[in-house]
């Protein structure tokens, strides 16, 4: 790692992760107590959708306002607003008494994982030049790694109710809290970001704009697979959903940790579109399995949708560096916007299918079995639309070279 005379860059990468951890755990664990709020507060899938949404839809909004703002206040200030978006939400989650509360507080967590990616996104790139899109894999190690914990959290924790599982979150908050207290962060001075009018440039180059699209459908691909594993596949015979989570996110943990080889020898887009064709492969599979082979699809999902964010944030930094601190969180902000857009389209889906399925005679566990196999069928559209649009990318990117800001 490099490091600075002027800050400690070895412990900012650290408290970073914890604070991706945190955000990790909100997605886990509310994937694995939808069915109790569903139960408890008598919810639809498509009320559980809209809170989902409200999760999800807090961090673009964050994203967008802090890479502005991040070139005007820096990390240390962002940082400080994530935490109190963490603790409120986390409280008035635990504390929730009906549906509306539910939608206020997600959404303010959902703005603190925002505004923690709004920060260390760019001041990871900052401190760690050379070696971006590998550091930036390395720190998102963190994503699936503390969905793998939270999932395991939230299966060993699921007779002790909802609330206990929540409050679990203040964990890695109190760490990352205490880790970044008292640091000094690199400012806009240190980090040589370009100025606004160079990111706005960037913003809207054509590449640019095509990656926006690219991150869309990655994010839905993986996240809107992974926020409802628990419905999903609650009914697949053999098949245990926040295992299944665990396993996933595991194994994309341990693929970012050596992401280095891996981006070094397929270079980024070959990385995005491999992942695209494997994604594809592993969701089909998983709208038809059961039993042991409802694992194996898992893998194949897990080693597909592994390297996407990551990659495409490095992308960002090393082919359209003029974007800079905004349009890195723009692109991040973009992919989770639509994810947001798409919970309630995803919950309606369920229940939808699940409606034909019992119009056909199936009820229980058998109609909830057919509702997942067909929404997997229909999230299966967007790694589809992906390997064309990589695949295009890798022929046009294959003679060039990254570019650095001066």
């Amino acid at each position: 790692m490099e490091n600075s005379n002027q800050f400690n860059a070895s412990r900012l990468f650290t408290a970073s992760c914890f604070a991706l951890v945190t955000t990790a755990f909100a997605f886990a664990i509310r994937a694995g107590i939808l069915a109790e709020l569903a139960t408890e507060f008598a919810l639809s899938d498509t009320q559980l959708g809209y809170i989902n949404q409200m999760a999800i839809l807090g961090f673009p909004i964050a994203t967008m306002v802090g890479g502005w703002l991040y070139n005007e206040f820096g990390p240390k200030r962002m940082m400080w607003l994530a935490l109190s978006m963490h603790v409120l939400g986390i409280l008035m989650t635990i504390f929730a008494g009906d549906f509306w509360t539910l939608l206020l507080s997600n959404f303010f967590i959902g703005f603190g994982n925002g505004t923690v990616e709004a920060a260390c996104n760019p001041m990871i790139s900052n401190m760690f030049k050379q070696n971006q899109t590998t550091m930036l894999n390395k720190f998102h190690v963190w994503f699936p790694g503390g969905i793998f914990i939270g999932a395991l959290i939230s299966q060993f924790m699921k007779d002790m109710g909802w609330q206990a599982q929540i409050a679990v979150m203040l964990v890695p908050t109190a760490i990352y809290a205490y880790l970044f207290w008292g640091q000094k962060f690199p400012d806009r001075a240190s980090s040589g970001q370009a100025s606004i009018s160079d990111n706005l440039k960037g913003i809207f180059s054509p590449l640019y704009l095509f990656m926006i699209v690219c991150m869309v459908l990655t994010a839905n691909t993986e996240l809107s697979t992974q926020q409802w594993v628990e419905r999903l596949l609650a009914k697949v015979g053999g098949a245990e959903p926040m295992i299944i989570l665990a396993l996933v996110t595991g194994l994309m943990a341990v693929g970012r940790y050596f992401a280095g080889p891996v981006v070094h020898r397929l270079n980024p887009v070959g990385v995005l579109w491999g992942g695209a064709i494997i994604s594809v492969i592993g969701i089909y599979m998983m709208s038809n399995a059961s039993g042991a082979m409802t694992y194996v699809a898992a893998i194949l999902f897990a080693i597909g949708v592994c390297y996407f964010w990551p990659t495409m944030l490095g992308f960002t930094g090393e082919y359209i560096p003029k974007s800079g601190a905004l349009g890195m969180s723009l692109m991040g902000g973009a992919g989770m916007f639509a994810t947001a857009i798409a919970q309630p389209f995803v919950g309606n889906w369920i229940d939808t299918a699940r409606a034909s399925a019992e119009s056909q005679g199936l009820t229980g566990d058998a109609a909830a079995r057919v509702a997942g196999q067909v929404t997997l069928q229909h999230l299966l559209v967007f790694p589809i639309i992906l390997v064309v649009l990589f695949g295009g990318l890798w022929f046009y990117m294959r003679n060039r070279k990254p570019e650095h800001v001066v």
